[in-house]
């Protein structure tokens, strides 16, 4: 069997009396400058005047938070403000005092989405934390052998400036000691020239001596051989 029209119209004012009934016991609660939101069962029209007459400004969905600006307990409407500053009419009984549950959930959805979402945040920041870890490690490895390296090479360039003051400092004795050698080996040719020239003179003397000797003796000779025959002679005649 099909319901009639008259059911369904029946129903409808039903309906429609329960919610004015319900905005008829809200009206005295509302003061200006209360927040209100819009219902969690539709979206509701914000209207330009209080009447379906007065074009929509705006669709409200569910959970809209409004500001009270005034109430026409008459006309059963209210006039508010939205966040963004927009200025309308809304019928009383598309307010009530709390968010709407729908927009309360898709709240604490978001929330725990959010939630859900900061262990695989710190969990990323921790891996990020960790690599620039393992990088410093590596560059701090990095420097302390580039230090050992550093370190070696001083100690090689201080041993070879140590080695090239010795050098240096065995360079200046041996050079001393040349210089020495070189004045005694001029002061031993200085003394080989003296002796030389006192042999030649030595030996000169001793080739005139000769000399003189055999003249001396090439005149004696004959002056002893002359003599020797007077003496003959005279024996011979005596």
């Amino acid at each position: 069997m099909q319901s009639s029209p008259h059911y369904h119209r029946a129903r409808f004012l039903t309906g429609l009396c329960l919610a004015a009934a319900l905005a008829a016991a809200s009206i005295g609660a509302l003061a200006e400058g209360e927040t209100r939101y819009v219902t969690d069962q539709y979206d509701f029209n914000l209207r330009s005047g209080e009447s379906t007459r007065y074009k929509i400004l705006r669709q409200l969905p569910s959970g809209t938070p409004l500001t009270i600006l005034s109430v026409n307990q008459e006309s059963g409407y209210a006039r508010v403000r939205t966040d963004e500053g927009l200025t309308g009419y809304i019928l009383l009984n598309y307010l009530q005092n709390e968010p709407a549950a729908r927009s309360e959930l898709e709240s604490m959805r978001a929330k725990l989405a959010a939630l859900q979402q900061e262990p695989d945040k710190l969990a990323a920041q921790l891996s990020t934390l960790q690599n620039d870890y393992d990088a410093l490690t590596t560059d701090a490895e990095m420097l302390k052998r580039d230090k050992q390296d550093l370190e070696a090479e001083l100690a090689e360039i201080r041993h070879a400036a140590t080695n090239a003051i010795q050098i240096d400092r065995e360079r200046h004795e041996l050079q001393q000691q040349v210089s020495t050698l070189l004045l005694q080996v001029d002061q031993l040719e200085h003394r080989n020239l003296e002796l030389s020239n006192k042999t030649r003179q030595h030996w000169f003397l001793i080739g005139a001596a000769v000399v003189a000797g055999g003249i001396l003796i090439g005149l004696i000779l004959p002056s002893l051989r002359l003599r020797r025959r007077r003496s003959a002679w005279h024996s011979s005649s005596l």
